[in-house]
């Protein structure tokens, strides 16, 4: 008995030595990330690194949930690794005895756990992945608004309500992030129906410019604005879009400046106060707009045998090969003007 019992404390002595090794290894790895994130942002807490490139923020909440998820695992691996030694270490037919009996529970948990695995293999892909993070507006299709806490099960999300939603991992299908990258400011002013249409455009493309322009606003602006023209007509209405390519965190306050610039403007050239709307095109007009006003050159593809053009035109040249010298080009001869027109006609300059 007292050969056992010290089998069975070096056995705990071992996995109790290799969690602490494999966590300060984790806390090393995680540590170290974090603090290069911190020396190129600069500053001395991860708080202040808002301040700093998204990336960098990102980086420290992944990172911090991987490096608890990766302990999660070793605790819960090195515990039943020491269990099955002690068990092996107390009668070595016991292991055996209970192979039939841990089947059956093992496939009984994984049946009735199947929903825990799906949500857990889902956060994992989730964090690792970077698709959403702390502070993030997003929409999970079964909750919208702000992220306030990511694990491997569970993604808390808190509505404009104030409502906190519990949203499990394996339950969502779609993530649409609304914090990463850039977003877009679409703005359809509506002006009377007789209004000058070059004027109004000319009115809002200044006003637009000159937010961008504005120091104050000019770092939350990535692009210049664009006018993507008159959009629908109506009995007395014209619709005219104004978009602006902004930060993902600054859509709203450009939009909201823009509206009251745009306003000033119209109501600059006595037109009465006009109709400005929010756009948020979806679909087919979504997909088509997706990159702006004006599509990316493509070139067409080859489906006949024909080789594609080289340059993106739909119609090759035909270059004069440079062995072979073009031939010279026979002058024309003066075309006759016709009765009326030409110098001399009616005395004026060929005008009659």
């Amino acid at each position: 008995m007292g050969e056992k019992l010290l089998r069975i404390a070096i056995v705990v002595a071992i996995c109790v030595a290799l969690a602490f090794l494999l966590r300060l290894v984790i806390r090393r790895v995680v540590r170290r990330i974090v603090n290069s994130a911190k020396s190129k942002a600069q500053v001395s807490d991860t708080v202040a690194l808002e301040r700093s490139p998204l990336a960098d923020m990102r980086l420290v909440q992944r990172t911090r949930t991987l490096g608890t998820i990766l302990q999660n695992i070793v605790n819960v691996t090195l515990v039943v690794v020491a269990l099955v030694l002690i068990v092996n270490v107390i009668d070595n037919q016991l292991i055996g005895s209970l192979t039939l009996i841990t089947a059956a529970v093992g496939a009984g948990l994984g049946f009735g756990a199947q929903n825990i695995v799906k949500d857990v293999l889902n956060g994992l892909f989730i964090v690792a992945e970077d698709q959403i993070g702390i502070g993030d507006v997003v929409d999970l299709g079964l909750a919208t608004g702000v992220v306030e806490y990511v694990s491997v099960r569970i993604t808390q999300v808190r509505d404009v309500n104030g409502t906190l939603w519990y949203v499990r991992n394996g339950e969502v299908t779609r993530i649409g992030n609304m914090s990463q990258g850039w977003a877009r400011a679409i703005t359809d002013v509506g002006v009377p129906a007789d209004a000058a249409i070059e004027d109004v455009e000319q009115a809002l493309m200044d006003a637009a410019h000159g937010l961008a322009t504005d120091p104050r606003w000019r770092t939350r602006i990535i692009e210049s604005p664009e006018l993507w023209g008159l959009e629908v007509i109506t009995g007395e209405t014209l619709i005219i879009r104004v978009v602006i390519k902004t930060r993902a965190n600054a859509k709203d306050d450009v939009a909201q400046e823009l509206r009251l610039r745009l306003k000033a403007a119209i109501e600059g050239l006595g037109l009465p106060a006009p109709s400005l709307t929010a756009v948020y095109p979806t679909g087919s007009e979504g997909s088509r707009r997706v990159r702006g006003a004006n599509p990316p050159r493509t070139r067409p593809n080859a489906v006949t045998g024909v080789p594609a053009p080289e340059r993106g035109t739909w119609r090759k040249r035909n270059p004069t090969p440079k062995t072979e010298k073009a031939p010279a080009e026979t002058p024309k001869k003066p075309r006759k003007p016709a009765e009326g027109y030409g110098p001399g006609a009616d005395g004026e300059d060929g005008k009659k």
